[in-house]
């Protein structure tokens, strides 16, 4: 055992040793010049008329050209293809019945849209806050629901995640940084 002094001096010896092994790893290091082998590969013949599968763009034989995907819903943002905020209204005054036509509405946000759902909220005057949900596209949206609470079964099962977040969760509108 060493004397009480030198435990340093052992300490670093033993460091030192430790680290002397480290180094740069074999394939990183550089290789000296001159010839370099590299392994050759046969490639096996293929059958007199019988050509290799096609490389499509995802590198992948036969899984054809990559699509662009559809808007998944994660975020609800403003509608850029409809339905306008008057639409809404007027779902919800017609067939909806939810509010009668001498009331006045203005709409407070929205629509916001995920995929092809839609979130609204309208301020009724001497009511509520009234939240709408819209599903299909811009120009023919259906009433889903509207009222105080909108996180209903459809909603949560069918809805996308965006719209889910605005129905059921109380999620920010569609401010960054909310």
């Amino acid at each position: 055992m060493p004397a009480p002094g030198r435990w340093p001096a052992v300490v670093v010896a033993l460091v030192a040793g430790v680290l002397a092994g480290c180094g740069t790893p074999p394939e990183l290091r550089t290789a000296e010049p001159g010839p370099v082998s590299t392994p050759s590969r046969t490639a096996a013949p293929t059958p007199t008329g019988t050509a290799p599968p096609p490389i499509n763009p995802t590198g992948l034989p036969g899984l054809g050209t990559p699509t662009p995907t559809a808007d998944t819903g994660l975020v609800a943002v403003a509608c850029s293809s409809g339905p306008t905020g008057a639409r809404v209204v007027d779902l919800v005054r017609g067939r909806g019945g939810v509010l009668p036509r001498d009331v006045r509405v203005r709409v407070v946000s929205g629509p916001l849209c995920a995929a092809e759902w839609q979130y609204t909220v309208l301020d009724v005057t001497g009511h509520e806050q009234l939240q709408v949900v819209t599903r299909g596209p811009g120009s023919a949206p259906r009433l889903v629901t509207a009222g105080t609470d909108v996180c209903t079964v459809e909603v949560r099962a069918a809805g996308p995640p965006g719209i889910r977040n605005l129905a059921c969760e109380g999620g920010t509108l569609g401010v960054p940084g909310a």
